[in-house]
Parts: structure tokens; sequence; C-alpha cells
């Protein structure tokens, strides 16, 4: 690089320390103008479009720099990192399992690969990458935090709260680290809340910034038994989570309505357009159902058996959907994707989704994607893919919406924050189910999670001849599971199963009347 080429490279750099990213556009611009297959000026027009969030175009950069430069681990995990948002996550997993070790000597690439490891859904390969990034540079928080969130997905506990506990010592006021702290661990006397309440009562931030504040209180509240103060928390939480997404649950039921309307019987049966399926040999099994009603324990029940691989949580089906549906929205899913798909080739569909997801699969011929969500798109399962095992976890309705009401999502489940918009889901939830169990019939498995707590090796036999498994001991030890858990129940799922979230929502009968009251009004049992 001769000295001109070298001061704009400088230049930019300081650029990116200062965030002054029209300075590092202007300075990769002028490289690629004097040297149009410069490496660092492809790598810097990357970053540029990468803070424009602008994925494509920033991949593009990054695979030009690759190809200029094929030592730049830089631009490697960059173009990782860019793949993971495109949500070509077999693309990134090959790319950063090739420069891993040339990342030794890096903490902030160490960190980013990590990160994006666990983004794809491989927690267990992000380990050891944020323990090196985390010894060679121990004093930046960012890492420390990613580490302690990654030792949760492991099951790592004692670990991830020693970290936060070393966090909170330095910055006594960060309150997701609370909220990250009170999840590790049953509350057993009031130290910690009233920490966080002092946190609270000295700021004078807006109610829509307290929120992890709220939910740790909450939950502490809870495990204490203060049943009428810890829903006064969970109520701010919702409260303040509801004016900041201000969605209207008439968008949600709408949509069931719609599939309802198109996913009818005659359409699963026109099966005449569909191409050919994967010939992968491998058969999904989607869990489903509204969010903490049991999913993730039964997941970790099948994913224990020696022919059954999970996934987690994935979203490609929804991914996939919405590319075959040719409808441009920034929506997740809308009424018009759904009228499209209906006219689809549900084989395009199928083969779409195992090409997503084909990174990730093992020797198993048997894989599980437990995404909830996926509820609302069982007919296209079961036109993609007729012999996908179909398993809908139903929990009681108070229990459910309780659950729910108290848990903080990242992504979805928008409804949840308020009773009202909880209640009218679960009248459309519930008008979905039946709908799926008429045109499904056998194909759809239900599993009651009041039955499974109560007789977890009676109902685990029954849901694995229903599922064509022979019975298996390790699916009754699933608390030895080692595989990663991202989910809400990532701690639960280490216990052993047990009832004591059975009829909790009974604690808290007093504050849930009005739910309780709407829900039997549309025939919902709920004594």
């Amino acid at each position: 690089m001769n000295s001109e080429l070298e001061r704009l490279s400088i230049t930019a750099r300081r650029a990116v320390v200062a965030r002054e990213w029209g300075v590092v556009d202007a300075c990769a611009s002028e490289i690629l103008r004097r040297e149009p297959a410069n490496a660092e000026g492809h790598f810097l027009d990357g970053l540029a479009r990468k803070v424009q969030k602008k994925p494509l175009r920033a991949i593009e950069a990054f695979e030009k720099a690759l190809a200029a430069d094929p030592r730049r681990y830089d631009a490697a995990v960059e173009l990782a990192n860019q793949y993971s948002t495109a949500r070509r996550n077999g693309d990134a997993a090959r790319l950063l399992a090739q420069y891993e070790d040339a990342l030794s000597n890096s903490p902030m690439y160490l960190d980013m690969a990590a990160t994006v490891y666990t983004e794809i859904g491989l927690p267990q390969k992000a380990w050891p990458l944020y323990v090196i990034a985390t010894e060679l540079q121990p004093g930046v928080d960012l890492f420390q935090a990613n580490r302690a969130a990654c030792a949760v997905y492991l099951g790592k506990f004692d670990e991830a709260r020693k970290i936060y506990l070393a966090l909170l010592q330095r910055f006594p006021n960060h309150r997701r680290n609370h909220y990250h702290l009170s999840r590790l661990g049953k509350a057993t006397d009031f130290t910690h809340v009233n920490q966080m309440k002092a946190i609270l009562e000295a700021s004078g931030e807006p109610p829509e910034n307290q929120t992890p504040l709220f939910y740790g209180i909450a939950k502490e509240l809870e495990d204490l038994e203060q049943w009428a103060e810890a829903f006064e928390y969970y109520r701010r939480a919702g409260d303040a989570v509801s004016k900041v997404t201000r969605h209207d649950v008439a968008t949600d039921i709408a949509l069931i309505d719609r599939i309802i309307e198109v996913c009818d019987a005659a359409w699963l049966a026109d099966t005449a357009r569909d191409t050919p399926r994967d010939d992968s040999g491998k058969t999904p099994i989607f869990i489903v159902g509204l969010p903490r009603t049991g999913t993730t324990l039964t997941e970790r029940i099948l994913s224990s058996h020696s022919r059954v691989q999970s996934l987690g949580e994935t979203l490609f089906l929804q991914m996939v959907l919405r590319r075959e549906s040719a409808v441009a929205s920034l929506e997740n899913m809308t009424l018009e994707m759904i009228s499209a798909l209906t006219g689809k080739d549900m084989g395009r569909i199928a083969q779409g989704y195992m090409d997503a997801v084909s990174y990730r699969l093992g020797p198993e011929p048997k894989f599980i994607d437990k995404l909830p969500f996926n509820f609302l798109y069982l007919g296209f399962i079961a036109r993609a893919w007729p012999d996908a095992r179909i398993v809908h976890l139903v929990r009681h309705p108070m229990d459910a919406c309780f659950s729910m009401y108290k848990q903080v999502f990242t992504w979805a489940y928008k409804f949840s924050y308020s009773l009202d918009s909880l209640g009218r889901y679960y009248v459309a939830h519930e008008r979905l189910r039946h709908h799926w169990q008429e045109v499904l019939g056998d194909r759809l498995v239900e599993v009651e999670y009041e039955a499974l707590v109560a007789d977890q090796e009676g109902e685990t036999r029954k849901l694995l001849e229903r599922l064509g498994l022979p019975f298996e001991p390790a699916c009754l030890d699933f608390e030895r599971n080692s595989a990663p858990s991202t989910t809400a129940s990532s701690v639960q799922v280490r216990e052993k199963v047990h009832g004591g979230s059975v009829q909790r929502w009974t604690h808290f009968a007093a504050q849930l009347q009005g739910l309780k009251e709407y829900l039997e009004s549309a025939g919902i049992r709920c004594e």
C-alpha cells in the first residue's frame, strides 16, 4: 500500500473509532477510486454499509475484501456477521470454521465470531471463543456479558452468576444485568430485591427504560411469595412495553382468521402442484403451541432420544414462507402473504427450509424445530412434509396466559404484555387449535403440560409411540441433556420435572379475575 492509501486507511480507522461514518465512507471511496481491487478499501466500504443497515451491499464489499486478500480474518468475521443478518446461517458457519484459528490474538473479532455462532444457534461453538476473548482482554464488560449469556445457554449457571456479580460490582445500576442475575436461581431473601428497588427509586428514567428492573423485582418477589406486590411489578413492566410497541392484537387475530379461511381440508388435499420433497432422509418434528406451555420441556425430553436432534427455535420456516410468497413487506407475516402462499408449490418450501437448516443437521434421522409461532403455519407444514410429526402443547388457559404475561420476549408475542390483548389472542388461538384438530386429525399430537409433569414416564412413552420412536430411559433424565438451550426456559430445563408451575395463576386470582371472566365468556373453561 502506497503512502497516500496508507494515510487514507489511518484516517478511516480513526473515524471508525470516533463513529464518523461519513469520513469512513469517503476514505473507502477514494481508496477504491485509486485502487479498485484494494482489500482495505472494500473492507472499509463494508463497515460503512453495515452501519447504514444495507446488508446486501455490506456482504458484497466484505466478499470483495476477502477475495482481494484471503488472509483478512476481520473481513471474514464481518462477512459472517452479515450472512447471519441475511439468514445465510450455513454460509456464516462455514466461514467462521475456516477462520477460527486466525482469531487467537483479536479479542474483538473473537467476541464477534462467538456472537455470530450464538445467533445462528451454535452457542457450544461460541463458548471457547468467548473464553479466549475474555482471557485476552478481561476488562471489557461487553465481552464478559456475552460470555455470561452463553454460559446460561450451556447450563453453566454458577459461572454466569459469578460474571454478573462482578459486572454489577463495577456498574451497580446496570438494569439488564440485574435482570439476568434474577433469573439464575430462586430468591431466598430480599437482598437483591431491595438493591433493585433502590436503583428504581433513585432513577429519574421513564418506565419504558426500567423494564428489566420491573421484571427482575417481580420475579424475585414471586419467588418470595409476595404475590400482590409481584403482580404490580409485572403490570408496570407490561404497561411500559405496551407503550413502546403500541401493538394492535386485531392484526394477529385477522391473520389467524385468514389462515383458518384458506388452509382448509380441500386445500390440504390439493397437492397436484407440489413437486417431490427433499431426499435428505431427515424427518422434522415441529413442536408448537403458545410460548410458556411446555414446548421446551417436551423438546428436551425428545432430544434426549438417540434418534432425535434438536435445532431449538429457528426462524427458517417463516423466512422461506415469506420468500416464496413473493410479497414485499417489512412485517413478519401478512394476510397477503398467507393468501399468496396457498397457491405455491409446497415442495419448494420444504426444500428451501431443508437447505437453510442443513448446516445444523447431525446423523440423527429425526430433528426438532420448536418455534412456538409455527403453530400458525401447520397447514403449510402438513402439505410440505407428509411425514412430518407435529406436536402441540396445551396448558391450563390461566397458567398459559399468566406465564406469557410475566415473560420478556425479544422479538415476538407482542400481544402478551397486556391482559386484554392476551385474552383476545388466546380466544383466537383456541379457534385455530380446533381448526387444526379438524383438518389435521391424527397428524396433530397434543400433549397436555399438566399431564406430562404429573406422569412424566407414562406421557413420554405415549408421545414416543405416537412419533414412531422406541422408549429410551434417557428421555426421563432430560435434565442431564447437555445440549444448549437458548429459550426463556433455559434455566428450568436443567431441573427435573416438577409441578411447581401448575395452577400458579391462583396466587394472582384477584388480579387476573377480569382475564378469567373474559375467557369463560368465550366458552373456555378455566376451572
